[in-house]
């Protein structure tokens, strides 16, 4: 495990990078499948403990706001960490560990590049702005820095709440840390 915080180059404002990728349930994905107001992405995996101590409050976040589409992205190498193949994630989301919005597989990682995503988890969260999904906030998802943490702020519900209120998001960017995201081999 090689421990990294996220350092994206998409700042506020920025458009999300287009994506097209397979889900679990077998339905390919794009930025235009998801109709709210917000969109969370988090660059996210089955084996990181960071990632798996967030499953909890991503699912908590997909279940509590209609206005959300919370939408875990899994970039990492299967070949080398089969516990991240997409059979493993549809074995998370058939025994209700991962309860997502949606789950989808970066089989080539070209869509976390595109994000700038260097560790699981790395979350993005987009609002909409004439139509395109405009980065709102990246960042920690709480202030649990570590997996056996109990976080006492939740972030990303802050800026969540912002965003579908239409206001500015004032949760500074902090950077997210977990494990580096597994690169597949050219």
């Amino acid at each position: 495990m090689v421990l990294k915080e996220s350092d994206s180059e998409l700042e506020r404002g920025d458009a999300a990078p287009a994506f097209e990728l397979p889900g679990v349930d077998g339905e390919t994905r794009t930025l235009d499948s998801f109709d709210t107001d917000a969109l969370l992405v988090v660059f996210t995996c089955n084996h990181c403990p960071y990632a798996k101590a967030k499953f909890d409050l991503l699912n908590e976040l997909a279940a509590e706001y209609d206005d959300l589409s919370v939408v875990g992205i899994n970039p990492n190498d299967a070949e080398e960490y089969p516990e991240d193949s997409l059979e493993a994630m549809r074995e998370h989301v058939a025994d209700g560990t991962i309860a997502y919005d949606a789950y989808l597989r970066d089989e080539t990682a070209e869509v976390a590049a595109a994000y700038g995503a260097v560790c699981t988890p790395d979350p993005f969260l987009f609002g909409r702005e004439n139509g395109d999904w405009r980065l709102r906030y990246h960042g920690r998802l709480d202030d649990a820095m570590n997996p056996d943490d109990e976080p006492t702020e939740c972030y990303v519900r802050d800026a969540v709440d912002s965003v579908l209120a239409g206001e500015r998001v004032d949760v500074p960017d902090r950077p997210s840390r977990g494990c580096s995201i597994k690169w597949p081999e050219e």
